[in-house]
Order: C-alpha cells, then sequence, then structure tokens
C-alpha cells in the first residue's frame, strides 16, 4: 500500500509522512490478535490511560491501554503479572515509536479456562441441567439452613453474621469443606451429596468469598454441577462477587451475587417479621374492638324489642283480627269486581250474536241459484270455446293455400322468404293447397340500386 502511494520517480517524504504510512501499513496488515508476555515499567497516567511493556525472554513491546478499555476490567493487573492482551499493532506517529494498542487484558492462561468453562456450560445446558422448570422455590421460613464452605473462610463470618441479625433462632448446620486448591471440588460435591442424605435441613447455601478465575473453578467442575443437580434439598449458590458467574451459579435453584446475599435470601427478616406482627396485632384488635361494638348496639336492640309472652299474645290477637278485616273486605271487593265483569262481558255478547235466522235463509237462497249460474257460466264458456276455434280455422295454413297462395320450399325443407336466398338453376318444391310441384329457378330479379 505504500509502494502505491509513492510514485515511479523519487519523492522525497517528510518524516510525518513516512511515520503515517507506515502506521497505515502495520495496522492494515495486523488487525486484532492476541499476544501474550510478562508486564513491566507499568505507569498509570493522570489521565487514566495505562503505559506498559510486554516482554518475554527474546523481546519487548511497548503498549498503551486507554482510560476507555481499562476501566471495563474487573481486575488490576501488576508489575510482573503473566496477561495475555488482544491489541492492534500501531505506530505512534509523533516519535516513530512502534508500540500496540491493547483492547483488553486478561490473566494468562485464562483462554483455554474459558474454554473449559464454555464447554462444560453448553453440555450441562443440554443435558437440562439448567432448565429453570425444574429450580425449585426456597422455603419462606425454614427449619433448619446448611452452610457448605470452608470453615475458616470470611464468607463463612458473612453470612452467620447475616443470619444472626436476621433470623437468629433459626439453627445452623455448616458442612466444612476446602473450597480452593487440587481436590476441592470432589470435596464440595460429597459434602453437597452429605448434606441431602442427612436431610436435616431445609436449604442449603454453598458459598466462598471473590478470586480470580483460577481461585473459583473449583465450582466450574462437573462434579460439583451433578451434585448440586442431584441435591434433594433446594440449593443457594452464593460464590465470589457480583460479576463472578460459574456454572454451579446456573445449575443451583438460586443464584446469590454474595455469600451475605445468599443468607438473606434464605432467611426470613425477623425485625420484618416483627413489625407484620405488630401491624396485625393492631388490626385485629381494632376489628375485635369494632365488632364488639356491633354486637352490643345489637343487644341493646333486641333487649328493647323483647315483649313478655302474654303481651305478645295480645298483640298477635289483635293483628290476627285486623288480618281476619282485611281478608273479608278484600274478598267482597274482589267479588264485586268479578260481578260487574261478568255482566259487562254478558252485554257485549248480547250484542255481538250473530242472526242465525236470516243467515239460513240467505244460504237457502244462494243453493238454489247455484245451479242455475253453475249452468250459464258452463255455456258462456262453451260459446267462447266455439269462437277461438272458428278463429284459429281461419288462420290455418290449409285455410291460406286454399285461397289460392303457395309454399316455396328448398329441398332440404327450409320455406324461402326472400330472392336472396335463391340461385339460378336451383331447385325448388311448392306446396299447395291440394299436392306440391317441384320447379326450378331460371331468372331473379335485378337488384334495384337505392336513390
Amino acid at each position: 500500500m505504500a509502494e502505491s502511494r509513492l510514485s515511479p520517480e523519487t519523492r522525497v517524504l517528510s518524516v510525518g509522512e513516512l511515520n503515517r504510512l507506515a502506521r497505515e501499513l502495520l495496522e492494515q496488515s495486523f488487525p486484532l490478535f492476541w499476544v501474550a508476555g510478562e508486564m513491566s515499567n507499568l505507569t498509570r497516567a493522570a489521565s487514566g490511560h495505562w503505559y506498559f511493556s510486554l516482554k518475554d525472554a527474546q523481546a519487548q513491546v511497548r503498549c498503551v491501554m486507554f482510560r476507555s478499555r481499562n476501566a471495563a476490567l474487573d481486575w488490576q493487573p501488576r508489575e510482573g503479572d503473566h496477561v495475555e492482551a488482544r491489541a492492534l499493532a500501531t505506530l505512534f506517529e509523533a516519535r516513530g515509536d512502534f508500540q500496540l494498542q491493547v483492547e483488553f487484558l486478561r490473566r494468562a492462561g485464562l483462554g483455554a479456562l474459558f474454554e473449559a468453562f464454555e464447554k462444560l456450560k453448553a453440555k450441562l445446558q443440554a443435558a437440562g441441567l439448567f432448565a429453570a422448570d425444574r429450580k425449585r422455590a426456597l422455603p419462606a421460613y425454614p427449619h433448619q439452613i446448611g452452610i457448605i464452605t470452608s470453615a475458616d473462610a470470611a464468607a463463612l463470618r458473612d453470612a452467620l453474621t447475616t443470619l444472626r441479625r436476621r433470623a437468629p433462632g433459626i439453627p445452623v448446620v455448616i458442612y466444612p469443606t476446602p473450597v480452593q486448591g487440587r481436590g476441592a471440588a470432589a470435596l464440595i460435591a460429597g459434602a453437597i451429596r452429605r448434606a441431602g442424605a442427612r436431610g436435616e435441613c431445609d436449604v442449603l447455601i454453598v458459598c466462598r468469598g471473590g478470586g480470580s478465575l483460577e481461585d473459583l473453578w473449583q465450582f466450574n467442575e462437573e462434579v460439583v454441577a451433578r451434585a448440586i443437580y442431584d441435591s434433594p434439598i433446594p440449593v443457594v449458590s452464593g460464590i465470589g462477587h457480583e460479576t463472578d458467574f460459574t456454572i454451579a451459579d446456573f445449575v443451583a435453584d438460586v443464584r446469590a451475587p454474595t455469600p451475605t446475599a445468599a443468607a438473606e435470601l434464605v432467611s426470613p427478616d425477623r425485625a420484618a417479621l416483627l413489625q407484620q406482627l405488630a401491624r396485625l396485632r393492631r388490626a385485629l384488635e381494632q376489628r375485635l374492638r369494632s365488632l364488639l361494638g356491633q354486637r352490643m348496639q345489637q343487644l341493646d336492640f333486641l333487649a328493647r324489642r323483647l315483649v313478655a309472652p302474654a303481651q305478645q299474645a295480645v298483640q298477635w290477637r289483635v293483628q290476627v283480627r285486623q288480618l281476619d278485616a282485611h281478608l273479608r273486605q278484600a274478598i267482597q271487593t274482589m267479588v264485586a269486581r268479578l260481578r260487574t265483569k261478568l255482566q259487562h262481558a254478558a252485554h257485549r255478547h248480547a250484542l255481538r250474536r250473530p242472526d242465525t235466522t236470516a243467515r239460513r235463509a240467505e244460504l237457502q237462497r244462494a243453493r238454489q241459484r247455484l245451479p242455475i249460474a253453475a249452468a250459464a257460466s258452463l255455456e258462456w264458456q262453451r260459446q267462447r270455446l266455439q269462437r277461438l276455434a272458428g278463429g284459429l280455422e281461419h288462420l290455418a295454413p290449409q285455410r291460406v293455400l286454399e285461397r289460392g297462395y303457395a309454399l316455396v320450399e328448398t329441398m332440404t325443407g327450409d320455406i324461402v322468404r326472400d330472392s336472396a336466398q335463391l340461385q339460378v338453376g336451383q331447385e325448388l318444391r311448392l306446396r299447395l293447397a291440394r299436392g306440391e310441384a317441384g320447379v326450378e329457378v331460371r331468372q331473379l330479379p335485378r337488384p334495384t340500386s337505392l336513390p
């Protein structure tokens, strides 16, 4: 690329142009790549940028990591750390120094660990160990809580302090086990299985403090994941800090960001429960006072309505007499109303009753007129039929032929109505009133021109 920007003739470049062309050639020839080495000459500038060198036994290279990039790291590198950097090869034009612009930084060897982490995560996820539908709810009020961690870990002290503050009345069973070092994963898994077999706790906390990926690696082992998955007791993971994630977090029924948070999740808040109990007590007392007042008012009302049996019998006797009088009056009124309606109905019926004698005489007269009318109608229809038959006979084709007309037909039986249908020499058939005759066309009329 640099050669393409130079003309074939000899050209004198400025130093700035030379460095710019070299930088562009470097950045285009070397995309982002990983490089490993030991950190040295680490300087944290007031601007927030980091300047350091990466070296090995054969060489070293200058590096810069800008503040916008190093702020995303969750750890602080130190002089002498072996690291792996994802960087871009470039040239600092102002001094002509070759350097690496670092985009991301991690401890050396973490690449293989990350790869193993992702492979195991994919395997266990495909096997269903992370399925949400198998995760169990935590008991709201556990009778006993189990903690699996190192006996001298700060995480255990944090969890016990939180449990004493929130739920001092709940017993805690500690299953001490190493959480770091060779063989710790098998010991952690054994402690989880032992707690499940004993069945003395309602919930388990698996916890430890923060650390590097290597420090937390015991919780990324499949044996621990399988033990959590097979546990008959709900498991809460409180491993590392909030930004740390392990395989155990994905398998556990609930993941807590810290051991303290795990203790808060499994324990009810004693202070909140006492406050809720006080509120319920006040509400119950208020409800009882209100109910007692209502019952006292009902008692006073019923006491005022309480009457001696003799007086009550007198009142009932008077009430029966009044009801009897009302009933008699209602029956008399109803009978009078029905009698009036019956009289009105009888009067309307008398007015609308038909005169059957007159209707019977009229029917007799109609019976006498019916044969005469039927005979007259039949005679009129017979005469009309004869008139129509005479008209049809007069218009029949045979009668037309008898008056001297003839039908002209082709030999195929088609009737000729126009001379335009004919040709000279064509044979035709004439149908007369009596018989037929064959003819031949000798001459056709000349066509007349329109004016």
